[in-house]
């Protein structure tokens, strides 16, 4: 239903940037046209940056997802605020944009009720190793609730 264009290099093994949506405007808008042809919705794998969150329209995406990586890296509480500023700007640029907005890396249960109050135009988030690490200590079910819990619903 729905393809993630991220910017990884192959053999990566985990993603650290999303694309510079402005550079490679001409590839990214060919690509999201075949996948739309094919009725898949399209979101880009983005920098917390206002500009490239606004860029990705042009593209024909249907959404961005923010990489909330430096955010989620962070524990330091001036820069958790500023890393939390720049996804927030990105957010309300791409929705204002036309945009849907969906975030993604290094995200917890910690780390989502800040990020979901102070940008409550984010429609989904994408959680990986952090389920999985939660759901040893908590089983499954119970860190499938924790995470809803943590996004307010």
């Amino acid at each position: 239903d729905q393809v993630t264009l991220v910017p990884d290099k192959p053999g990566q093994s985990t993603s650290d940037h999303g694309f510079d949506v402005i550079a490679e405007r001409a590839a990214l808008a060919s690509i999201i046209t075949r996948l739309h042809r094919g009725g898949t919705r399209v979101s880009i794998f983005v920098d917390a940056d206002p500009i490239m969150g606004a860029a990705a329209k042009a593209t024909g995406a249907d959404r961005i997802e923010i990489y909330t990586g430096p955010y989620g890296h962070t524990f330091d509480p001036a820069l958790k605020a500023l890393e939390l500023a720049k996804v927030v700007a990105c957010a309300n640029a791409a929705h204002d944009s036309g945009l849907m907005v969906n975030a993604g890396h290094d995200l917890t249960v910690d780390n989502l009720p800040p990020l979901i109050a102070a940008a409550p135009v984010i429609a989904e988030v994408s959680i990986g190793h952090a389920i999985t690490a939660d759901a040893l200590a908590f089983g499954m079910p119970e860190t499938v609730r924790r995470f809803l819990k943590a996004c307010g619903r």
